[in-house]
Parts: C-alpha cells; sequence; structure tokens
C-alpha cells in the first residue's frame, strides 16, 4: 500500500516513497511520518491497491503487446514534500538516505538485442511483485542446463535475441515470416568470486553441429528433434519447432561449457529498456546511413534510445567490412555503453527508472523454468552487481572463413584459437588483469600444486606407469599407451583398462620416490599441479612399483596438454566494458 492508500497522498510523490537500502540492495517502501490519519475503509483501500496494477492476461507464447499501446504504471517526477518531524513517533521508521558507494549492490542488467533486465525487489509490495511475476513467460530448459545459477559457483547465462518480428512497429526488421532464429547470442560467464565476467559473442553464420533434442512442447507432450551436421548456429532455435533449450544444448556441444540458464528476447526488448533508462550513449568513427537498418547518424557522439537503438544493434552493412562479424563488434560497443549507463547513480538510485526497467525487462523476457520469477530474477541480479565494468570483456568466437565456399557467407572454428578461449572460461580465468580473491586454504592449495612441478624429472626411458581410463571416451587409455611409447620413449608403460570410477579431472597418483617421475610425465603431457596426487607405492602386474594416471572426461587426447592457458589467444579481439570505443 502506498500513499495513497493511507490516505496521506497530499505532497507525497509514490516514487520517493521507494529507497534503497544499501545493507540488502533491495528497494524498500518506506513511508513518511505523519499525523494521525482517520481510517480508510477496507473497499477503498483494495481499490487503491489493485489501480496500482496493470493487469496482463496475455498466455505464455503469446506475443506480448507493444509497450507503446500498454503503457506500464508512469510515475510522476519528484515534487517537493512538507518536512518531517524532526524525531519520527514511537513505532514508526523514519527514512534513510541512501549510500550511493553501496548503490551497486543494487543492478540492472541488459544484453543488447537480447535484453535482461534483473530488479532488486521490493519489500512490502505483495501486489506489485505478483505483476512483475505475470509479466514473465518461461519455458522449460528440457534437462539442457545445470539446473540453474548457484551462489557459491561460477554462473553461465545464455543471452539470445531472436528475429522475430513481433510487436508493433518491426515489421521492416528481419526475415518477414521468421519463427525466431538465434540473430544474436552471448554467453555470459561470471567469475566465482565474482571478480571479473567474459561476454563470448556466438556468430549466427558460424557452422556447427546441433544435437538431437528432447523438447518440450506447449501442450506438455515431448518430443526428439533431430540434430543436424554442418549447420548455420542460427537454426539452434525456431528451426524444425527447437526451442532455447536445444541452442543450450548447441552451444554445449560447440564450447564444453553447459549454461546454467538462459533468457531470450526479441526486437523489443532493446527499444523498451534503452527507453526505460532515457537512452545510451554511443560514438560513431563515420557517419551511417543504413536503408537496411533505418540507421542514419552522423559522425560522432550520440545518445540513441527506442527505435533508433534497434536500428544502431542491427545495422551491418554500414561498419566494418558489412557482415556479421562487424555487427557483432557493434553491439558489443552498444552493451558497453548500456552496461554503464545502467551502473551509473542516476539509474540505481531513481526509483522510477527501476519501475519502468521492471516493467519493461520482465515484459520482454521469455526465461528458462529455473528464473521464472522476480526473486529468482533479483537474486541473480545481485550477483552480476558484484560486477566492475572494467573487468567484464566482450569477446567472439575465434571464427575463419569457410574453406568449403566460394562465395563466402558463413565462418567456422579456428581450430587454433578456439579450444583456449573455451578452455580459459571453462576454467573460470579472467580475460583481463584481476586480483583473484581466494581463501587462504585454496591459495595454500594452489601453492602447493605449483610446488609439484618443481624439481628435477626422470629420464623419459626411467617413466613407469600404468594408464587407467576414467571417463575419458573408448580408447583413450590404448591411445595414450601407443603415443607415450612410441613418441615420448616412456616404453615402460601399460595400459591398465577401465579404473574402477570416472573422474571429471585426470590425474597422476605417484609414492614419494616416484616425484621425478611424476614430473617428467606431467612435462610431456602438459599435466598442471593439481592432477598430481602424492600417495603410497602401488605395483603393476609384473610386481613393480608404478604410478597411476586415471584419464578423467577432461581428457581431449594424446598429446594435447591439459594446462588451463592464462592468456588470451594472440589475434582475439576483446574489450572490456568501461570503454568508450567508437564504431568505424
Amino acid at each position: 500500500m502506498d500513499a495513497q492508500g493511507r490516505g496521506r497522498a497530499e505532497n507525497i510523490d509514490p516514487a520517493d516513497q521507494w529507497v534503497l537500502n544499501p545493507d540488502t540492495g533491495e528497494y524498500e517502501l518506506r513511508l513518511a511520518p505523519s499525523a494521525p490519519q482517520s481510517a480508510v475503509p477496507g473497499p477503498r483501500r483494495a481499490r487503491s491497491a489493485g489501480a496500482a496494477v496493470r493487469s496482463r492476461t496475455t498466455a505464455p507464447g503469446r506475443d506480448a503487446p507493444d509497450r507503446e499501446d500498454a503503457p506500464g504504471p508512469e510515475i510522476p517526477s519528484q515534487r517537493r514534500r512538507r518536512a518531517a518531524p524532526a524525531e519520527p513517533p514511537p513505532g514508526r521508521r523514519g527514512r534513510r538516505p541512501a549510500k550511493k558507494s553501496r548503490t551497486k549492490k543494487a543492478l540492472v542488467w541488459t544484453g543488447g538485442t537480447l535484453a535482461l533486465v534483473l530488479v532488486a525487489g521490493a519489500g512490502g509490495t505483495y501486489l506489485y511483485i505478483e505483476h512483475l511475476n505475470g509479466n514473465i513467460t518461461s519455458v522449460s530448459d528440457d534437462g539442457a542446463s545445470t539446473g540453474g545459477f548457484s551462489k557459491d559457483k561460477a554462473i553461465n547465462i545464455l543471452l539470445i535475441g531472436t528475429d522475430k518480428r513481433t510487436g508493433a512497429g518491426n515489421e521492416s526488421y528481419g526475415d518477414k515470416g521468421s519463427v525466431g532464429h538465434a540473430d544474436t547470442t552471448i554467453l555470459l560467464h561470471v567469475s566465482k568470486d565474482r571478480t571479473n565476467a567474459t561476454a563470448l559473442s556466438i556468430p549466427r553464420d558460424l557452422i556447427v553441429d546441433i544435437p538431437d533434442c528432447p523438447t518440450t512442447r506447449e501442450d506438455g507432450s515431448t518430443e526428439v528433434i533431430p540434430g543436424s551436421q554442418n549447420a548455420r548456429f542460427n537454426s539452434s532455435l525456431g528451426q524444425d519447432g527447437r526451442t532455447p533449450s536445444c541452442t543450450m544444448r548447441t552451444v554445449t556441444e560447440l564450447t564444453g561449457i553447459t549454461p546454467d540458464n538462459f533468457m531470450v528476447a526479441d526486437f523489443n526488448a532493446v527499444k523498451t529498456l534503452t527507453t526505460a533508462v532515457g537512452g545510451v550513449e554511443v560514438c560513431l568513427a563515420k557517419d551511417i546511413d543504413d536503408p537496411d537498418s533505418h540507421l542514419k547518424l552522423s559522425k560522432g557522439t550520440h545518445t540513441i534510445q527506442g527505435e533508433q537503438a534497434l536500428a544502431f544493434v542491427r545495422t551491418r552493412h554500414a561498419v566494418g567490412t558489412g557482415g556479421d562479424l562487424s555487427r557483432i563488434g557493434l553491439q558489443q560497443q552498444f552493451l558497453s555503453a548500456l552496461m554503464r549507463k545502467l551502473k551509473s547513480n542516476d539509474t540505481l538510485t531513481s526509483p522510477s527508472k527501476m519501475i519502468k526497467l521492471a516493467e519493461a525487462g520482465t515484459e520482454a523476457l521469455t526465461v528458462d523454468s529455473q528464473l521464472n520469477s522476480i526473486t529468482k530474477l533479483k537474486d541473480l541480479g545481485l550477483e552480476l552487481g558484484k560486477l566492475n565494468t572494467k573487468n567484464l570483456t566482450f569477446t567472439t568466437v575465434p571464427v575463419q572463413d569457410n574453406p568449403a565456399e566460394t562465395v563466402k557467407a558463413t565462418v567456422v572454428i579456428d581450430e587454433s584459437k578456439a579450444p583456449q578461449v573455451f578452455d580459459m572460461i571453462k576454467n573460470d580465468v579472467s580475460f583481463t588483469e584481476v586480483k583473484q580473491q581466494k581463501a587462504a586454504a585454496q591459495a595454500k592449495e594452489e601453492k602447493a600444486a605449483a610446488a609439484r612441478l618443481k624439481g628435477a624429472k626422470a629420464d623419459p626411458s626411467e617413466v613407469r606407469v600404468r594408464i587407467l581410463n576414467g571417463g575419458a571416451k573408448p580408447g583413450s587409455a590404448q591411445e595414450t599407451l601407443n603415443w607415450l611409447q612410441n613418441d615420448e620413449g616412456m616404453t615402460k608403460s601399460e595400459n591398465g583398462g577401465n579404473a574402477p570410477e570416472e573422474l571429471s579431472r585426470t590425474t597422476l597418483e605417484y609414492a614419494p620416490d616416484q616425484a621425478d617421475q611424476a614430473r617428467r610425465l606431467a612435462a610431456v603431457m602438459g599435466l598442471p599441479g593439481s592432477a598430481l596426487k602424492p600417495g603410497e607405492s602401488v605395483t603393476n602386474a609384473q610386481g613393480l612399483p608404478t604410478m597411476t594416471l586415471t584419464l578423467g572426461k577432461d581428457f581431449k587426447g594424446a598429446g594435447v596438454s591439459l594446462t588451463t592457458p592464462t592468456k588470451v589467444p594472440e589475434g582475439v579481439p576483446k574489450s572490456t566494458a568501461d570503454k568508450v570505443e567508437c564504431a568505424k
């Protein structure tokens, strides 16, 4: 209930009653003290509360009303209020000013044509929270995710922007009959310690293998949509009835990273969100007049919103080489600008903007069933709010022109660079220089692991090791045995068959007097110090002491290093969200 519902509405702006609590990162309803009022009849109170809630009856899966046709509750600009007594009456709390230094605990986040808005919830506003929950459309992840993000782990969110032309004013954009393909896709990785994040753009024209996709239909029935070999990435959504869970499976197949959650938005998202924050500032290094995207801007800095913002993120013929990769760079520049605007104090400390963002964001999103409430979105938002924009890196999957094409229309993975980028994300390695927030116990373990690799190394001919398959693909133990014996001179190695249990990571167990052998094998195989496990001596079939190498699920093949890279490959473009870059 607001002040109007209590009969105290004279000079009080509803927007002014929402105050950021710096201790929780949430907006709370704070009512200024006043003189005692006569009781307000029940029915009148109910009407006041109901008036603040705009009904929404759009069923999941159907187009939502256009924002211009169905505006959310308008919050008037701030007005001068009557001065409150110096001391609030007993039992009443007075307002406390929000501490700007703590406002980063509350976050509103978005992703280009794929909009993500997370609102720090409002205590005591049950009806409004229920209204926002009603705005959200959710669909099943069909078992393609990890089951949802965790506060104590790294977070991977798949953000998908479709080219579906829903909403008024979007008729001239995208393919006229498009079912909504994965036109813009970003895998957002947030580090476990929340010190950094990486936003990895996946080109829509990348050639990939789309796996078979178990899919739940709107009527509750299930089916398996057959996969496709050598298909464009954007056909992982919409084509043949594929849902976002299929795009999620395709990303896992491509990168080896399983997303925790997904979020999907269409063209209206970028229009409504940029308008809600009052526009974002972008920079052009040259004049742009693109009749296809309807973008016409002069060289220099501009504040854009609505239709103009959508045109900006969709233009491609007027920038760079005129292809989709150039448009990705433009979108990343736009997202950086939008991120800076959303993290600014004039957004985070404005209740009216936060309410408009809550309306726009919840109506623009389709999320998986693990993120189907404003409370869950808020929890995710508070995790993302711990980030500093200077440590949010935008990059793109390393690709090269498809060699099978005469006329270049698609791209393929750059095998010399992409695996390293994927490994860095998978192993939570920052793309920027940050001071890691590691617990003392973890730091001690890492130091001990690194020390295991230091010291003398035995001659390859003296290395005796038994190889077990503990989760690697079938035949890996024999493949490794052949490689060690024939290529590396480790003739005292043998195939021990399958391990008693599967391991997520490869390990090498050895006795103290075998440390020099362990260091040699680790150097040859590219094993990290954490893979070396000092223990007791074991014997092989001949009764001789031997080390035990167990190939885990992370094993990539004989001769492929398992040491996590620490630097981005040469030539892979990257930028951080704190820097202003002009589109060329």
